[in-house]
């Protein structure tokens, strides 16, 4: 053995000790320590040949890196729909990689993560009120989820023309129709030789909306004469959080043949609110769903879980088939995550979100869900009776999308940049109703009534100075 590492091991207790003392101190002092810095590393990269062991290397991290880490997990950090992590989801992560399993097959040789992943799937199915009748994984994030379902898609739309484009690839357009779909929907269809390009948008409600509008995607649904297509349809718009009417959706479903995705992955979280799980009704029919878990169920980056129709499943191991694993017979009798989704190497990711269920259960997340709608309710109200400031959508769910009064973007930006400058909040800027914007997304479990007080008089006082 290495002799250093041979050191490591015998002093593996002091060094996670260590990592512990560090973490909680950051946790500790998370809503004091900046949402944004300007500093780089340093141009000198620390290479040694020799390694120092593991002590040595967590001081020069202390002293090097420790500093420029911001607090993304914190109470304002309000850029990206960034959730925190949780103390049982902390737990699950450390042990996810303590354990370090490799997450694959529910039984026969290696270990029975499988069936760990299956299980959390089946409590996150009942958390969402989502029939059983879907299969589900874990993957990287919402750009990758979205990925694994409109994958199968793509070859469901094969099986519809009598092609398979998983073995003979593309040979067919691929009609999409969407109207407002995320960047990583767009990226997807690139990343599947689909064609980010090859979107037929659909015109969204007046009224101040995002949503699809019915009867206009019912006119383009007869434009493509029958043939089949895939539907992407948001719970959730970045900007307003708007969600597509999934009851009239159903309805075009019996009349019409195509593939429905809904891209939910943080507005599905509004099934947790009594007021706004309204959004969601009809949802269950979709063919696909993609939720972000390290958003509003504030596990660590990176988890995600897609949620396929279990009608699919011979689509979904034609797309993914390990190549050296052949099927014979019932695909679920020797199911294995190795065929039905994307990544050959996986961690344990259900165990954060496992440990997460079973800590707080769905009234813990209803209270932190319902917290967050609360605040970003507030902070709009602020923002309406305020001379300074225009709210330019209504606040549905965690989002408020805001701009100045009578200014140019130039403006709005540069007020964006001296308010994240303050290292107290961070928010991102977008473009909204023509008018350049900034937008705050609120999902961390820690954010409390203080901090938004706080980031509005932050904001007051810029434009005051």
């Amino acid at each position: 053995m290495n002799h250093l590492l041979e050191k490591d091991l015998k002093n593996l207790e002091n060094l996670l000790q260590k990592v512990k003392e560090q973490g909680l101190s950051y946790l500790e002092n998370i809503s004091e320590r900046p949402t944004q810095l300007n500093h780089q590393l340093p141009k000198e990269i620390p290479f040694i040949e020799n390694g120092q062991g593991s002590e040595e290397a967590f001081k020069i991290f202390k002293e090097r890196l420790e500093p420029l880490m911001v607090a993304s997990s914190g109470p304002r950090y309000w850029g990206f729909v960034t959730g925190g992590t949780t103390p049982a989801s902390i737990m699950g992560d450390w042990l996810t990689s303590i354990y370090d399993q490799n997450t694959q097959a529910l039984n026969g040789a290696g270990d029975i993560s499988g069936q760990i992943e299956m299980e959390t799937i089946e409590m996150l199915l009942d958390f969402f009120e989502l029939p059983k009748d879907y299969l589900g994984g874990f993957v990287s994030g919402a750009t990758m989820s979205n990925f694994t379902c409109l994958a199968v898609a793509r070859q469901w739309i094969g099986k519809q023309l009598g092609k398979d484009f998983a073995k003979d690839g593309i040979t067919e357009k691929i009609n999409i129709l969407s109207a407002v779909p995320h960047s990583s929907s767009v990226k997807s269809l690139s990343m599947l030789g689909i064609g980010s390009n090859n979107i037929t948008k659909i015109k969204i409600q007046n009224g101040n909306r995002e949503c699809v509008d019915i009867n206009d995607l019912e006119e383009k649904i007869q434009q493509l004469n029958g043939n089949p297509f895939i539907l992407i349809s948001s719970a959730g718009t970045v900007n307003t959080v708007d969600y597509d009417d999934f009851e009239a959706i159903s309805k075009l479903r019996e009349k019409y043949n195509f593939w429905w995705h809904i891209d939910g992955a943080f507005g599905a979280f509004a099934i947790c609110s009594d007021h706004q799980k309204h959004y969601l009704k009809g949802w269950d029919n979709a063919d696909s769903i993609t939720i972000d878990n390290h958003k509003w169920m504030n596990v660590p980056y990176e988890n995600a879980t897609f949620f396929i129709k279990e009608k699919h499943k011979l689509e979904q191991v034609e797309t993914f088939q390990n190549s050296s694993a052949p099927y014979l017979g019932d695909l679920m009798e020797k199911f294995s995550y190795l065929n039905f989704l994307p990544e050959n190497s996986r961690r344990l990711k259900a165990l954060p979100v496992w440990f997460s269920l079973m800590a707080y259960g769905k009234d813990g997340f209803k209270e932190i869900v319902e917290s967050n709608i609360n605040l970003s309710q507030y902070f709009g109200q602020l923002l309406k009776n305020d001379d300074d400031f225009e709210l330019l959508a209504p606040v549905r769910l965690n989002t408020v999308c805001f701009t100045l009064k009578n200014q140019d973007s130039e403006q709005v930006l540069q007020f964006l940049d001296q308010l994240n400058k303050t290292q107290k909040v961070f928010l991102t800027p977008t473009f909204y109703d023509g008018k350049q914007a900034v937008r705050s997304a609120l999902v961390n479990w820690r954010t409390e009534k203080s901090d938004v007080d706080l980031v509005f008089s932050l904001m007051k006082d810029l434009l005051k100075n």
